[in-house]
């Protein structure tokens, strides 16, 4: 068994128990965003994170453990994505890349925002014309430094 299975397991056992990404995050008491990239191998889970998804997936030991080791992070198997929604994210940076960077730049100075001291929340927002996907990312900004 390697993270992949464990991810494949994951995802399998949460549909057919009918679980939700955000039960998961209550029982961890994280957010569902960070939940989710966990159970979906991006992040560490503690021990005690760990065996809580395990045992609310039922999980074998050698995936409960698997879910405790540093990940390789990074999940898309192609350069550019060709799921359809991910595809999406990839031209909304290839679109407004440079203009987020412009600003970024124009606000903070010469730096970047971080990924680790990060946060990420996505939730519906009610349209008359159609519901919106209303997506909040927040990262602390690290400025390059002169030495």
């Amino acid at each position: 068994m390697n993270r992949n299975d464990v991810t494949e397991l994951i995802v399998t056992k949460r549909i057919s128990k009918g679980i939700k990404w955000a039960d998961i995050a209550k029982k961890l008491g994280v957010s569902k965003e960070w939940a989710t990239a966990a159970c979906l191998g991006q992040m560490t889970l503690t021990k005690k994170q760990a065996d809580i998804v395990g045992k609310l997936l039922d999980l074998p030991k050698e995936a409960v453990q698997l879910l405790q080791v540093v990940p390789y992070k990074g999940s898309l198997p192609t350069a550019v994505p060709t799921d359809p929604l991910i595809y999406r994210w990839y031209e909304l940076v290839n679109v407004y890349g440079t203009t987020i960077k412009e600003l970024i730049h124009e606000e903070f100075g010469d730096g970047i925002m971080s990924a680790i001291d990060f946060s990420m929340d996505i939730t519906r927002e009610p349209d008359p014309k159609g519901d919106r996907v209303h997506v909040v990312l927040s990262g602390k900004f690290l400025p390059y430094k002169t030495y």
